[in-house]
């Protein structure tokens, strides 16, 4: 029962689905204090069962889209070994701080950023670092970035259900998730760990983005699946949750992160799951 000791536990919270007073209060140990100058009002992680689906393309893009509807908005990249957040915008060079904290690097629209390459001294310097020095990055991130007033963050995860995205669901207050995934029958699979991780950590998952979806023909418009036909439907009928988008293999978007202009992009993709995260956020406020 909820609430209550699970009998014959085996103390092991992250390969167990049960509600109890046990997880409950692992949780709230390992919560982690917004830095003292911040006022993050809501958080999102976007996550992925496995690495090239588009990830970080899908956090810019959904940070450009609350951006362009009017909140502030920032990104916390935990994806400390592949922090490709940074260029795709265009930042470069090392963030500074001040007595408050680590200011955090500013898009040309406004958007705020923290990434592992913002502090390195050369970018393509490698992060070799075991996974509690990369936990403890992350958890420094939310605690001492001076963050200012954000209506929407969004948290860029590393692939995988490992180490970091354990530490970002136990020590944030992550108020949903959203799983990227690519068109692929491996992908049930995958996709059935992440759903499964966000479950075990009490993360509601907010629905599904699919990415390299289709090509558009140049010539008369249609829409050719040419990484296989398409199972996300089916998989999100099976969790009962939302397709919230579902993405074109488009090289304006490569271009776009070649360029740091990610920005600049004009894309049109998420308006829709941009009205859905703003509902969710007055539900919460409601609730």
């Amino acid at each position: 029962m909820a609430g209550e000791a699970v009998e014959n536990c085996s103390h092991d919270c992250g390969s167990c689905g049960e509600s109890c007073a046990a997880r409950k209060m692992e949780k709230s140990d390992f919560a982690v204090p917004m830095n003292a100058h911040s006022n993050i009002k809501h958080v999102i992680a976007v996550m992925s069962g496995k690495g090239g689906v588009g990830k970080s393309f899908v956090t810019s893009a959904l940070a450009v889209q609350m951006r362009k509807n009017g909140y502030r908005v920032a990104i916390l990249d935990a994806d400390a070994t592949g922090p490709s957040i940074p260029k795709g915008f265009g930042l470069h060079g090392q963030v500074t701080a001040d007595e408050r904290g680590i200011l955090p690097a500013v898009t040309k629209d406004g958007i705020k950023v923290i990434s592992v390459n913002l502090l390195l001294d050369n970018e393509e310097t490698p992060v070799v670092w075991r996974g509690p020095v990369i936990a403890g990055t992350v958890k420094q991130f939310w605690s001492e970035v001076v963050w200012g007033d954000v209506d929407y963050m969004f948290v860029d995860m590393p692939p995988g259900t490992g180490d970091v995205p354990l530490t970002v669901f136990q020590s944030l207050p992550v108020e949903g998730t959203i799983i990227v995934t690519s068109p692929q029958q491996l992908v049930s699979m995958i996709v059935a760990k992440a759903v499964n991780m966000a479950g075990a950590m009490e993360i509601p998952v907010l629905g599904f983005v699919e990415n390299y979806s289709y090509i558009v023909c140049g010539k008369c418009g249609e829409h050719m699946p040419v990484f296989g036909e398409s199972h996300i439907d089916e998989i999100a009928a099976k969790y009962m949750l939302p397709v919230l988008a579902k993405l074109p293999v488009d090289p304006a978007v490569a271009r776009a992160v070649d360029e740091g202009k990610l920005s600049q992009l004009g894309i049109d993709w998420f308006e829709g799951t941009g009205q859905f995260l703003e509902k969710l956020a007055e539900a919460v406020q409601e609730a």
